[in-house]
């Protein structure tokens, strides 16, 4: 049975309340399972505890709150920054999403909800944040 510290291999399907899949380890034609070591905070709380005491071969669905998720949405992360400072900023239109630059180097997708004269209104929540997220998964190996 799955423990903290065990490396468990699964496949999955995540999918919204309306059940939109947003993410899914099967494709048409392979499987990319998702693989993670069990405590070490590589996947979000909700699912980290819902694979605790599974068997290999074993199916579940559960659902996960946005607290144990990608947490609710905080409305101090949407930020309007000045068209200046974005390129292309003619081209820029509500409802696009744009990547951001973080400053460790890594790119975060930010979501375009309002475009004025002088600025954009970027929203920096994570996609998913605020919204109940449902899981199927099928446990393949635990080592």
């Amino acid at each position: 049975m799955i423990k903290q510290g065990d490396k468990v291999k699964l496949d999955y399907t995540g999918k919204l309340e309306d059940g939109t899949v947003f993410d899914t380890s099967s494709h048409k034609d392979h499987s990319h399972p998702l693989e993670f070591e069990v405590g070490t905070k590589q996947v979000i709380p909700g699912f980290e505890a819902a694979v605790i005491g599974m068997k290999v071969g074993e199916e579940k669905t559960f659902e996960i709150k946005p607290e144990e998720g990608y947490g609710m949405i905080n409305p101090e992360l949407v930020k309007k920054i000045p068209k200046t400072q974005i390129p292309d900023s003619d081209k820029v239109k509500k409802g696009m999403t744009l990547a951001v630059a973080l400053p460790d180097g890594q790119q975060m997708p930010v979501s375009v909800v309002d475009v004025d004269e002088e600025n954009v209104s970027l929203d920096m929540n994570h996609p998913l944040a605020g919204k109940l997220l449902t899981f199927d998964i099928k446990v393949i190996s635990i080592n």
